[in-house]
C-alpha cells in the first residue's frame, strides 16, 4: 500500500527531521501530531546541516590547536557518529549483513533485524570509516573543512528521503514503515536544497557531485529492491552512508 505523503512542507518539519536523524537534546515543543513523520523528509539536508556544522565546528577547533589531520579526521567522524546515535552505521552494518547473508528475502530481513553483527557488517563498517577517514584527512591536509562535510551531509540526507519515496516498505513494521513515505513534493524540495548547497560550495563543478549521488542512490535502491523488495531503515541508513563516502571521494577528486 502506498502511505507516501503529499501535503505542503511547513517549518515544525525541520523539529521532526532533527528529533528523527540526531541525538540531539532538543527542548519538548508541541507540533502537528496529524502530519506523518514521513512529512519532515525534506528537511532531511536541513538536519544534515546542522549535523555537518557542529562537526566542523569541532574539527576547527581541534585544527586550531595544531591537532593533526588524521586524528582531526577521526574526531570529526566520532562527532559525527555521536551526534546521530550512529543509526546510519548501524544501518550500514545491518544492510551488509542481511543482504550477502541471506538467501531468500525473507531471510535477508530476519538477518537485518538482528542485533547481533556479522562479518559483513564488521567489513562495511571498517570499510566505510576507512574511506571516510582517508577523504577527509587528505582534504583537511590540503586545508578544506567545512564545505566538504557539510555538502556531503546535506547530499547523502536526501539521498535517503528518495529511496524514501521511491522504494515501497520491505516490512510491514519498523521504524521506516511507521515513518511512511514523503512524497514527490518533499522529495523535490531536498532535491532543491541540495542542489543550493552544492552549487554555492562547488559551483557548475558540484554537478558532478549531484550525479554521483543521485548514481549512488539508485545503485542502493535497485540492490535494496532486488534482495528485499523495498527499502527498510537500515537500507536508507547505508544509503546515507554510501553517498557520503562517494561524495566525499569525488570531492577529493575535484580539489586535491
Amino acid at each position: 500500500m502506498d502511505n507516501s505523503d503529499t501535503t505542503p512542507a511547513k517549518a515544525e518539519d525541520i523539529w521532526v527531521a532533527l528529533g528523527l536523524l540526531t541525538r540531539l537534546p532538543l527542548p519538548q515543543r508541541e507540533w502537528d501530531g496529524t502530519r506523518g513523520a514521513a512529512k519532515a523528509a525534506w528537511a532531511y539536508p536541513v538536519a544534515g546541516l546542522v549535523v555537518g556544522l557542529l562537526a566542523c565546528a569541532l574539527g576547527a577547533v581541534l585544527t586550531r590547536f595544531g591537532l593533526p589531520a588524521g586524528m582531526t579526521a577521526a574526531a570529526i567522524l566520532l562527532a559525527l557518529s555521536l551526534l546521530t546515535g550512529a543509526m546510519h552505521e548501524d544501518g550500514l552494518a545491518d544492510a551488509a549483513d542481511g543482504l550477502w547473508g541471506g538467501n531468500t528475502p525473507e531471510r535477508r530481513l530476519h538477518i537485518m533485524k538482528d542485533s547481533h553483527i556479522g562479518a559483513y557488517g564488521v567489513i562495511a563498517l571498517i570499510t566505510g570509516f576507512a574511506l571516510r577517514w582517508s577523504a577527509l584527512t587528505a582534504l583537511l591536509t590540503a586545508g578544506w573543512l567545512w564545505t566538504p562535510v557539510i555538502v556531503a551531509a546535506i547530499t547523502s540526507r536526501a539521498a535517503m528521503a528518495y529511496v524514501m519515496d521511491a522504494l515501497p516498505n520491505a516490512r510491514s513494521s519498523g521504524l521506516s514503515n511507521l515513518t511512511g513515505r514523503p512524497g514527490k513534493p518533499a522529495t523535490r524540495i531536498a532535491a532543491g536544497i541540495t542542489a543550493v548547497a552544492v552549487l554555492l560550495g562547488f559551483g557548475f563543478s558540484g554537478l558532478w557531485l549531484l550525479a554521483v549521488a543521485i548514481l549512488t542512490l539508485f545503485l542502493c535502491a535497485t540492490l535494496a529492491r532486488y534482495k528485499i523488495g523495498g527499502q527498510t531503515g537500515d537500507i536508507l541508513g547505508a544509503t546515507q552512508q554510501a553517498t557520503e563516502i562517494t561524495v566525499l571521494g569525488t570531492i577529493c577528486v575535484l580539489l586535491l
